[in-house]
């Protein structure tokens, strides 16, 4: 037999020693990022008394892969819509918090004198908190059910984005030599242009694919065309100029917004876990003792700058989100370490050449010192904030926490800002379909046909029906653009407001017109030599022919229910299914108030008691507003449900309710069976004496099942099967009775 491949050897050697590691780091509950990192040292060159990895190059290849299903997963987990739901509070933490730390990282890289790209990395890396220990923390604290969690959760969500941004503005500073801020911009823009022509395109067709070969798909088809799409994408994003992280974290939010989400999400977790772990291994397998000892000093500093800079500046930027002080306190010092996304950074950096190999070693030190310290500062948040209440003026701290709620509850009156806001996205999208149309007909169709109609002769011909079909493409998408929210609520009652508001209204109108009409002209003067003059006429009437088609309207009208339908998709079979939270939760008047899940353990004793008889309105405080069971949705439920183990509460209350009522869930159970081998049933044969107590009594009068908890399965009459023991039958000497139950009630019953 041939000798076993190195990658194969190198690949056993890393999991081995990941798993008994991770168990060890699951004994003790620390995050599993950690173990794979101390896992990843164990088999480095740097560690001299363990085995090492051979074939590092292939080792780095997997860790990339590895990359790219870990932002393909965290794209399943996110929504566009759910970001556009939040408003605007989460956003403007975010940014602000990235903004700070990464002026914070730079700085700090400045006083060290380390090189630009370095400082430019390092700022990155310290501004993005982790997600997944973050998460983990909460959970082991009890706390994700609080209020405050959940916004944390929402940032996280959005710096995770911001991320992938971030990792395209980072490569394109990267790779030139004095970026400017009109390369900036065209990076920006062209993220902005991919990203919607993806989203859109894709959510037009990935749902409308998977709901055609809905029947034919299994688990294993699933898996096989969600990697396949994942892939495709990854590779297409390179070729356009972005990473194929990029590419795959666009493919999982598009895949997202499928009613196949959550079962995608299942089966790739596996894969997922997988790359991912070799790709934390690989993080490991660079750090340096050497280099450590080396950078003490700057890794102690940038501990500090995180645990200090989050919990000042993410403080304050929750505060400017409009969250209240306490609120705002307990926020920023749960974000205080770095994560997964640092490391992805810091592997970018890497891997562009652009940055010291001492900062990756660096990074990790610094994330495994500030991962131990989380759950530490997120539990110092409120002595802190109490502390702070007493020796800060009381008028200060009520009038910072009544202008944040204030600052939250504030709305816009106004019916022009949504209006021209809807008008505003509705352009941009429309002008990217239209755009990315005309691209690709001229680049693939427009050749087609010069090939088809040569000469210069038939050039004209083959121009103009390329035109043509271009134009009937674009119609749809240039008359949407022109004709929508035209007779929207906000534009009927702002018409008949005022007659001053008609002309700013009319404005609107022209305005988009215009911006279609550019696309027409762009059009015939590529495609042909006519003056200007006969190209406005023709770009007037295209346009005019366009709004008045029937056919074009109902086109429009069409994909447009289509691109909704496929949006809304996942949200439908939600409510179906009864896993929707109800709309009014964001409605809530009072702001301790919120609506948290609880899961009633199998073992739970609640099992088998009717609300009413469990009364947790008087014990707790919370009201159950539903119940969920089977995937159905029991809403308003009365004091008669009785309640069963594997039921999700949907409850309203505050956080301080939440955690009695999660504290008495998770104690309020059976304990386990010390003495289980007791528990087994037996046979036994029972003969009727003449003494017996039961002679004459019927089954339910002789107490053989409520007294000794045992129960009669049939009559011996000699016959080859036992015959059925009815409940009117008294029994009589001489009866051969078949009982069954554990082995103390039958000897109780047999000696009675």
């Amino acid at each position: 037999m041939g000798e076993l491949p190195v990658l194969i050897q190198d690949l056993a050697l890393i999991l081995v020693v990941a798993g008994v590691v991770t168990l060890l780091f699951k004994k003790l509950k620390q995050p599993l990022v950690l173990g794979y990192i101390l896992a990843g040292f164990l088999v480095s060159p740097h560690m001299p008394y363990t085995a090492s990895v051979a074939d590092n190059e292939s080792i780095h290849l997997w860790a990339d892969i590895g990359v790219m299903f870990l932002l393909f997963s965290l794209g399943l987990d996110f929504s566009f819509k759910k970001i556009l739901k939040m408003g605007a509070s989460p956003v403007i933490s975010a940014c602000s918090i990235i903004f700070f730390m990464s002026m914070l990282g730079v700085l700090v890289g400045h006083a060290f004198g380390w090189g630009k790209m370095d400082c430019i990395f390092l700022g990155g890396m310290l501004a993005m908190s982790s997600t997944t220990i973050i998460y983990k923390a909460f959970d082991d604290l009890g706390l994700r059910q609080q209020q405050f969690a959940g916004l944390v959760m929402s940032v996280l969500i959005l710096e995770d984005i911001l991320a992938i941004v971030m990792m395209v503005l980072l490569s394109a500073v990267a790779s030139g030599n004095n970026p400017d801020g009109g390369q900036m911009l065209g990076s920006i823009f062209q993220i902005v242009f991919f990203l919607v022509l993806w989203l859109v395109v894709g959510i037009f067709a990935i749902p409308a694919l998977l709901r055609k070969v809905r029947p034919l798909i299994n688990n294993e088809v699933l898996l096989i065309v969600s990697l396949g799409l994942c892939c495709a994408m990854a590779v297409f994003s390179t070729k356009v100029g972005f990473s194929s992280a990029f590419g795959a974290f666009i493919m999982g939010s598009i895949l997202a917004e499928t009613v196949e989400a959550e079962r995608i999400e299942k089966l790739v977790e596996p894969v997922k876990n997988l790359f991912g772990a070799v790709f934390f291994v690989s993080v490991g397998m660079l750090v340096d003792p050497k280099i450590l000892v080396e950078y003490a000093l700057p890794i102690t500093a940038l501990v500090l700058t995180i645990l200090v800079g989050q919990a000042l500046f993410g403080t304050f930027s929750f505060m400017l989100g409009g969250e209240s002080l306490k609120s705002a306190m307990r926020c920023g010092f749960s974000m205080a370490q770095i994560g997964e996304f640092s490391f992805i950074i810091a592997s970018l950096g890497l891997s562009l050449g652009v940055i010291g190999d001492f900062l990756y070693p660096v990074v990790v030190a610094v994330s495994v010192i500030t991962t131990f310290l989380t759950p530490y500062m997120i539990r110092f948040a409120t002595p802190v904030y109490n502390s702070l209440e007493k020796r800060l003026p009381q008028k200060l701290v009520k009038l910072l926490n009544q202008m944040t709620i204030s600052q939250k509850d504030r709305q816009e009156k106004s019916l022009w800002k949504p209006m021209l806001t809807q008008m505003g996205l509705n352009t941009l999208i429309y002008s990217i379909l239209s755009a990315a149309a005309i691209a690709v007909m001229f680049t693939f169709v427009l050749p087609f046909m010069q090939q088809v109609m040569p000469g210069e002769e038939l050039k004209l011909y083959a121009n103009l029906i390329t035109g043509i079909l271009t134009i009937l493409v674009i119609a749809p998408f240039l008359r949407a653009m022109v004709m929508k929210k035209n007779r929207s609520e906000e534009y009927r009652a702002l018409w008949a407001q005022s007659s001053r508001n008609r002309l700013p209204l009319m404005l609107t109108i022209a305005v988009r017109a215009l911006v279609a009409l550019v696309f027409i002209f762009y059009i015939c003067h590529r495609l042909t030599h006519f003056a200007n003059a006969l190209v406005i006429t023709i770009g007037i009437v295209l346009l005019a022919a366009i709004i008045l088609s029937r056919w074009i309207k109902q086109r429009s009208i069409t994909l447009e229910r289509l691109f909704i339908m496929n949006l809304r998709s996942r949200e439908i079979a939600a409510q179906i299914h009864g896993r929707k939270r109800p709309l009014y939760e964001g409605k809530l008047l009072d702001r301790d108030i919120h609506i948290s899940e609880f899961e009633v353990p199998y073992n739970s004793m609640w099992m088998g008691q009717t609300l009413k008889q469990l009364n947790l309105s008087n014990k707790f405080g919370v009201h159950v507003s539903s119940i969920l069971r089977g995937g159905h949705r029991l809403n308003i439920p009365d004091g008669d449900y009785i309640i069963f183990p594997g039921d999700t509460l949907q409850v309203i209350g505050t956080d301080e309710q939440f955690s009695a009522l999660r504290e008495a869930i998770e104690h309020e159970v059976f304990g386990e069976d010390n003495e289980l081998e007791k528990r087994e049933m037996k046979l036994r044969q029972m003969i009727i004496g003449q003494d017996s107590p039961f002679i004459g009594k019927t089954l339910i009068e002789s107490g053989i099942r409520d007294i000794y908890s045992c129960m009669v399965v049939g009559l011996e009459e000699g016959q080859e099967s036992l015959s059925p023991f009815k409940p009117t039958r008294k029994f009589q000497e001489g009866d051969i009775v078949w009982v069954v139950g554990e082995e103390e009630s039958l000897d109780a019953l047999l000696s009675s």
